[in-house]
C-alpha cells in the first residue's frame, strides 16, 4: 500500500497582495521538499474540481453562491484584512475540495495506505456561512463529512494541529456527535477560540491550548494525554488531519517552538492509532504554515512518516 500525494496548479492562482503571508510561494515550497529522491514512490494525482454539493455538505448553499458571486473577474477583492479573492480562488478552493473528496475515496477505497493533499487557500477558519483567516471553503470539513456521507463512515476524527484555532471545523462540527474535532493550538492567538471549555453539543470537541513558547515535548504530551486518548475512546472510522505547520518554531505568525520531527512523530502517532481502529485510514490536508523553511521540512518529516519511514 502506497501514500498518495495531490495537488494541482491552480494553487498558484490564487493570489493575494504582496507581503501577504498565505502566498503562492508555500507551494512551491512543498513542492522542493517532495522532489527530494526518497519522495520518489509516491503516488501523484491531481486534484479534480470539486463539486458544488460536496462543498454544501460543510456549507449552506446560499453562502456557496454568494462567495462565488463576489470572486472578481479581474484583481483582488478582501473579504476582510486578511481573506483575499482574486480571479483565480474560486478555481484554486474547489480543487482544494476536489482534492480532499478524491484523497478520502482512495484511502477508503483502498487504493492507497494514506494520503497528503497540499492545496491552497487553507480551510480551516471557514466557518458555516463565514469567510475568514486566510479561508473560503473548510476542505478538511468537507472531506470528513464526504467519508460519513459517500462511504457510509459511522465516525470521522478530524485532528487540527495547526498552530491557529480551527473555528471554522469547530463551528461546522458543534452539534454533530458523528464527528470528534480535536485541536492543539497556541492561546491566546488568532482567532481567540479554542479554549478547553469549548467541548460541543455533543461532547466531541476536544481543545488542548498550548502557551506561546511551548516546545515540542509539551505538544507532544498534549497531543498524548489530551487528543489521543480520547480517540482511542471515539474509535473512528478514519482519520482526517487539519495538517499546518505553522506550530515550527521559524513560523513569523506564531509563538511555539515545535521542530520537523514533532510533526513526524505526532503523524506516526495518528498512524499507529489508526490502524488499531480505522483500517490505517488517514488524509492530509494542508493548512498553514508560513516560513517557507520550516514548512519544507514540516511537510518532508510528515510525508516521510505516512510513507512509513
Amino acid at each position: 500500500m502506497t501514500t498518495l500525494y495531490v495537488s494541482h496548479p491552480a494553487s498558484f492562482d490564487h493570489e493575494v497582495p504582496e507581503g501577504h503571508p498565505e502566498r503562492p510561494a508555500r507551494m512551491r515550497a512543498v513542492e522542493r521538499a517532495l522532489e527530494d529522491e526518497r519522495f520518489a514512490g509516491l503516488v501523484r494525482a491531481t486534484a479534480p474540481r470539486g463539486e458544488i454539493e460536496a462543498v454544501t455538505l460543510a456549507h449552506p448553499r446560499e453562502y456557496v453562491d454568494a462567495l462565488m458571486a463576489a470572486v472578481p473577474e479581474h484583481g483582488m477583492v478582501g473579504i476582510d484584512s486578511d481573506t483575499i479573492l482574486s480571479a483565480g480562488s474560486l478555481e484554486a478552493t474547489l480543487r482544494a475540495v476536489g482534492g480532499g473528496t478524491h484523497a478520502v475515496d482512495a484511502v477508503v477505497g483502498g487504493e492507497c495506505r494514506n494520503a497528503f493533499v497540499a492545496m491552497r487557500p487553507p480551510g480551516h477558519h471557514a466557518e458555516r456561512t463565514r469567510a475568514m483567516g486566510f479561508c473560503l471553503f473548510n476542505h478538511a470539513a468537507i472531506a470528513a463529512r464526504h467519508a460519513r456521507q459517500k462511504h457510509g463512515a459511522e465516525r470521522v476524527a478530524l485532528v487540527d494541529w495547526d498552530v491557529h484555532h480551527g473555528n471554522g471545523s469547530q463551528d461546522i462540527f458543534w452539534n454533530d456527535a458523528s464527528v470528534l474535532y480535536c485541536s492543539t493550538h497556541q492561546m491566546p492567538l488568532y482567532p481567540g477560540t479554542g479554549s478547553p471549555s469549548e467541548r460541543g453539543e455533543k461532547d466531541t470537541i476536544v481543545n488542548v491550548p498550548l502557551r506561546p513558547n511551548d516546545d515540542g515535548e509539551v505538544f507532544r504530551e498534549a497531543f498524548e494525554t489530551g487528543i489521543l486518548s480520547r480517540l482511542e475512546a471515539f474509535r473512528p472510522d478514519v482519520i482526517v488531519i487539519s495538517a499546518g505547520f505553522d506550530a515550527h518554531r521559524l513560523d513569523p505568525l506564531a509563538n511555539l517552538r515545535l521542530e520537523a520531527e514533532d510533526f513526524g512523530w505526532a503523524t506516526r502517532r495518528l498512524m499507529d492509532l489508526a490502524e488499531r481502529c480505522a483500517g490505517g485510514r488517514i488524509v492530509s490536508i494542508l493548512e498553514g504554515g508560513y516560513s517557507l523553511e520550516g514548512l519544507g521540512k514540516s511537510v518532508a518529516a510528515h510525508v516521510d512518516a505516512l510513507m512509513g519511514r
